[in-house]
């Protein structure tokens, strides 16, 4: 933010001229004039209607694919909808508290949106729309700067144009990108505070072409034309060596995506550093999360890094006969499952650049074919194949890619493939080999590829900065972010999170500048201010991301990186039990194994699958202790921390010290693990610290369209980033507040020229008081300024007005000066005429006398001898003061030299004290993350201890239960066994009653069947009877006859009925015992009956026990098992 005005005025008649002078035709080539108001490409709103503004009133009607769609009211009935006749002829009906007012012509292609009228969503759109179709892509928004990326080259970076903006105030040029880089050129002069350029936007809006405009802009008004350090081999100027490293960087670390052909796949930023004078005194560049999966995995619309292509189809057909490369992009494995090629650019003259960049920088040819050789053995390690036998052990396919791939890295086969098919694992103390499978090995050969790229690049970036770097003393700094943009792609990973979580902090530190600081400073000055809470407040998102207590989702990943068993799976399910419904900028995903966090630019979906393993980005050791040891140097420099011995060296290009040590990775040891996650953060911290400790400057980039065409405006992808990055909030608060402000002492020396008189000289006045009296003098309106407690704040122009009447005093005063001072040279110049006059007659009259004298001879003979007496004394001091002067010459150069050794050395100590500085704060992170993790452990172990001490309660509870449950089990057993035997001896009677039952049956029914023999014989006998009374009745006439035949036949008689009366005595006795027995036959049963009921009842009695029991006995084993899972994670 531009808090004061630099110096240099330049008088207003000469600017003009200047600027006029610099109104020239544009090329052939559709370019963006100056000034914007002399190049009109596209007509005004009006212009296009062939309308009259004043007769209408215009409004801005929402439309969904337009955006928004001007009209004029033709019907107004007083109520709220009204008829509004649109650009496109259609007559419409609209509420009226749903449209927007529209600017008159005169804001059409404003230069800065913070001077429309009418703010609002519709006519800042419209603006941007109108300067992009007239080529003028660069506008205003308050304090920073919008970019619309117009996706061609524009004729507008020349010298010419940085001529143009040199030393310029920003209202007397168009808005450029140059001027963001005078700006903070001239800020760092004035204020002697570093400046920081942020360059955000969405991915492909066009961050990197800017980042490249500003260094060339900073090169060529403050570059030294001397040779840097590092470049004694190619003698380039510092600023040449700063603007070759752009496309070295670029080759290295850039690709083609779908939305941006040359896209930044890593982040970097980039410090131009100045001396007191401000030159350009060296430059450092610091790189941020290189994306690695790139290089092993690509989408098929996309590309793999630039050099993989540059290098196959430019370099030089001996070096890649060297490098065994024999193949296009289609033959190899990493470059063939996806685009070869970029639409317009020609692979084979971007690697001559590259060359070209590489030798201005000041690398030595054995440097890049150090480079170029990992970038072979890249290209070979993806076309190494394996193949899965029986035991489903990984095995090589066919060895010719591996022989390469080894002789390239100057390393064994035979212990490439041990290292990599059969490793060494450490068991305890002893070491066991273990097999490997298909997918183990193809994992370890992708990270081994990611690593290497990852570590070359590290050692690239190194180089490059330690050739611009310089032993002279450096003031301040200019920093220029470039940093991948905010992304949403088909498959959003672990690489995306950190990409969205760096732009969301920086646009945290854009809201937090903009409107908290902003406001604060406002409070803090004691100036009348309500507040306003502009709703843009990113803390809730990143504290679900980077929150320690409770654990956010690094953390979580972390935490979880480092416990035992732990997947992805259950990763996830840990943060949805932390997060979800317990933040709304958390959501769970319906199917998918994955997360959604909401993000300021939009909600995104993450999927979680293989997050542990990027996170943790594990290696194998036995490989990379292999290209520790490699015979090739710089191979074995880039994984020197793996090497037996391991001294801790740094990566050298070249395998030369001299050319400047490189750290590739880190230098901290081996044991002490840092994630991925652990590191980025660190690292951002340590971004986010620089940022706060400069005066930021934002350029706010904006992709115009998806579709990469030059010329159209997406209207809702354009008012989508305008919402997100706070445009509209940042010209608001440049509006309402006071956006300029000079401290009292400063505001008094520089303006107190405008009313000299104003301040008494004979007393003390305080720097507060003067400078309300000068206000006072200048008859400002009270609404423009505000009086804070140590400075004076002005709304957005008031100091821009203020400087063009100083330029205004300060010319009359130097045209003053300038008549003085000719004046004062013309009398200077007659007196030294004067004196001139008079000297050349003294000096003509002691010519005479001298000549008269020079014909003495007396005077003859004294020339002729005096020489000759001093002619051996002059020869021996002469003699002396040249050794002498040999002496002090040496001296002088020894001097020198320790001098320079000396500055060099400084300079190592310094940067070496920046490298300490930089770990020390990373191992001050990594100790903080240690322990809270340590204390989240601690209070998970008291919260694990409490609940072990819960559950041991519950157990000894259960184990009580259990006695007794056991107590009543065995008087259950024990009524369980008297009912038993109880029951077995009413079986047994029962058996025997049915036994008896059984027998009585029979005897039944053999007595029913003697009784129907018995009741056959009475019918018998009472058939015989009837028979014997008819005798009888016969014989009666016959009794006289025979009475000894009829007392026989009566004594028969008799005898036969007591015998039938004993029958039927036998037979009721029968039938009574009949019915006993089957009276207690049925008490039997029913005695039966009852006893199976209360066997069925003791039965279930038994088995509910048992089955009590049972669950009893299973919760307690449950407790038994948590205890030891809890006693285990403790």
């Amino acid at each position: 933010m531009n808090r004061t005005t630099r110096q240099g005025p330049t008088v207003a008649s000469i600017r003009r001229a200047i600027q006029q002078g610099l109104d020239r035709p544009e090329s052939p080539v559709p370019t963006a004039s100056l000034s914007s108001r002399t190049a009109p490409v596209v007509p005004d709103l009006f212009e296009q209607a062939n309308v009259n503004f004043t007769d209408k009133k215009w409004v801005w009607v929402p439309h969904e694919k337009e955006g928004y769609i001007a009209g004029y009211v033709v019907k107004d009935d007083g109520a709220d909808n009204v008829v509004v006749h649109l650009m496109t002829g259609r007559d419409i009906s609209v509420n009226l508290n749903d449209t927007d007012k529209v600017n008159p012509p005169k804001f059409e292609k404003a230069d800065d949106m913070a001077d429309l009228g009418y703010l609002n969503e519709a006519s800042v759109v419209h603006n941007l729309k109108q300067r992009y179709a007239s080529n003028m892509i660069y506008t205003y928004s308050g304090l920073f700067l919008v970019a619309v990326n117009p996706y061609y080259n524009l004729q507008i970076y020349g010298q010419d144009y940085v001529a143009a903006y040199r030393n310029k105030k920003r209202n007397e040029v168009s808005p450029h990108i140059f001027a963001i880089a005078d700006a903070a050129f001239h800020d760092m002069l004035h204020s002697k505070e570093n400046q920081s350029i942020l360059i955000t936007g969405e991915s492909g809006a066009g961050k990197t072409e800017n980042t490249k405009k500003v260094i060339q802009y900073l090169t060529a008004i403050a570059g030294d034309h001397k040779p840097a350090s590092g470049a004694a081999v190619s003698g380039s100027s510092l600023e040449q060596q700063v603007l070759s490293a752009n496309p070295i960087l670029e080759s290295f670390g850039n690709a083609q995506t779908i939305r941006n052909n040359n896209s930044s796949r890593f982040g970097k930023f980039i410090r131009i550093e100045f001396n007191f004078a401000g030159q350009i005194a060296g430059a450092n560049i610091e790189w941020y999360l290189l994306e690695k999966p790139r290089v092993t995995n690509q989408s098929k619309q996309e590309r793999n890094y630039h050099i993989f292509y540059q290098f196959m189809k430019g370099a030089e057909k001996s070096v890649k006969d060297k490098l065994l490369i024999d193949k296009g992009p289609e033959g190899y494995t990493f470059t063939q499952r996806c685009r070869q090629t970029i639409q317009g650019v020609d692979d084979r003259a971007e690697f001559e650049m590259l060359v070209k960049a590489m030798t201005t920088t000041g690398f030595r040819p054995e440097e890049q074919a150090d480079l170029f050789r990992i970038i072979a053995a890249i290209l070979h390690l993806g076309n190494v194949q394996f193949q899965a036998t029986r035991n489903d052990e990984a095995v090589l396919r066919e060895q010719v890619a591996a022989e390469k791939l080894c002789h390239v890295l100057g390393i064994q086969l035979s212990d490439f493939t041990r290292a990599l098919l059969r490793p060494s694992i450490k068991a305890g103390k002893d070491w066991v080999t273990q097999s490997r499978t298909l997918q183990q090995v193809t994992f370890s050969v992708e990270a081994l590829a990611r690593s290497m790229y990852e570590r070359m690049f590290g050692a690239l970036v190194s180089r490059i900065n330690s050739a611009m770097s310089r032993p002279d003393g450096k003031s301040t700094f200019i920093g220029v972010l470039d940093i991948a943009g905010f992304e949403i792609l088909e498959t959003k990973s672990f690489v995306q999170l950190c990409i969205n979580y760096t732009n969301e902090r920086l646009q945290q530190f854009f809201n937090r500048t903009m409107f908290v600081l902003e406001q604060e400073e406002y409070k803090r000055e004691g100036i009348e201010w309500n507040f306003i809470d502009f709703g843009m407040d990113l803390q809730p998102t990143i504290e679900l991301i980077d929150r320690t207590k409770p654990i956010g989702i690094m953390s979580c990943l972390d935490e979880e990186c480092v416990m035992p068993k732990a997947t992805d799976k259950t990763f996830t399910e840990k943060l949805h039990g932390l997060w979800a419904g317990k933040s709304d900028k958390y959501d769970v995903p319906r199917f998918a194994l994955g997360f959604i966090v909401k993000h300021y630019a939009s909600q995104v979906e993450y999927s979680t699958e293989g997050w542990l393993e990027k996170n943790k980005d594990p290696l194998n050791e036995n490989v990379t202790r292999l290209l520790g040891n490699s015979s090739e140097p710089f191979v074995a420099q880039l994984y020197a921390d793996y090497a037996d011995g391991d001294n801790g060296s740094d990566a050298t290009l070249g395998g030369n010290n001299n050319g400047g040590r490189s750290r590739v990775v880190t230098t901290l040891k081996r044991g002490a693990f840092r994630t991925v996650g652990q590191r980025h953060k660190d690292q951002l911290n340590l971004l986010m610290a620089q940022l706060h400790s400069t005066q930021p400057h934002f350029v706010r980039c904006i992709l115009p369209n998806s579709e990469k065409r030059a010329g159209k405006i997406d209207t809702p992808l354009v008012l989508d980033q305008l919402r997100c990055n706070g445009v509209l909030e940042g010209i608001r608060i440049t509006r309402q507040g006071f956006p300029n402000r000079v401290a009292f002492p400063e505001f008094r020396q520089r303006y107190e020229i405008l009313a000299p008189n104003t301040i008494p000289r004979q007393v003390f006045v305080d720097s507060k008081q003067a400078a309300s009296l000068l206000l006072d003098a200048f008859k400002m309106d009270k609404a423009k300024y505000r009086l804070g407690h140590t400075k004076v704040f002005f709304r957005a122009g008031v100091l821009a007005e203020l400087e063009e009447i100083r330029d205004v005093e300060l010319s009359k005063i130097i045209t003053e000066f300038q008549a003085v001072a000719r004046g004062a040279l013309s009398r200077s110049r007659f007196r030294r005429r004067i004196e001139q006059a008079r000297a050349i007659r003294v000096i003509q009259r002691n010519a005479r006398v001298y000549n008269e004298l020079s014909e003495w001879p007396w005077w003859k003979l004294y020339r002729t001898v005096k020489p000759l007496l001093h002619v051996t004394r002059v020869d021996e001091e002469m003699r002396k003061k040249e050794s002498r002067i040999v002496e002090l010459e040496t001296k002088v150069r020894t001097e020198e030299e320790e001098r320079r050794r000396l500055e060099t050395g400084r300079h190592d100590l310094e940067r070496a004290k920046s490298d300490i500085e930089a770990l020390l704060i990373s191992e001050r992170s990594a100790a903080l993350d240690q322990e809270e993790i340590l204390k989240r452990t601690q209070e998970r172990e008291v919260e694990l201890a409490e609940r072990l001490r819960e559950h041991e309660t519950k157990v000894e509870d259960l184990e009580e239960q259990c006695v007794e449950l056991g107590r009543a089990k065995t008087e259950l057993e024990q009524k369980l066994a008297a009912v038993a035997q109880q029951m077995e001896s009413e079986v047994g009677a029962m058996r025997d009653l049915a036994s008896q039952h059984q027998q009585n049956n029979e005897a039944l029914n053999s007595a029913s069947a003697e009784a129907a023999e018995y009741r056959v014989a009475l019918e018998r006998i009472e058939a015989d009877h009837g028979e014997a009374l008819e005798r009888i009745g016969e014989l009666e006439t016959f009794l006289a006859q025979s009475r000894d035949i009829e007392a026989q036949a009566a004594q028969e008689l008799l005898h036969m009925q007591q015998e039938l009366a004993q029958k039927d005595g036998e037979l009721s006795a029968r039938s009574e015992a009949e019915m006993e027995l089957a009276l207690r036959s049925k008490q039997a049963a029913t005695a039966v009956a009852r006893l199976e009921a209360d066997l069925a009842e003791a039965l279930r009695q038994r088995d509910a026990a048992a089955t009590e029991s049972e669950r009893m006995q299973a919760q307690l084993s449950e407790a038994l098992a948590a205890c030891a899972v809890l006693d285990k994670e403790s």
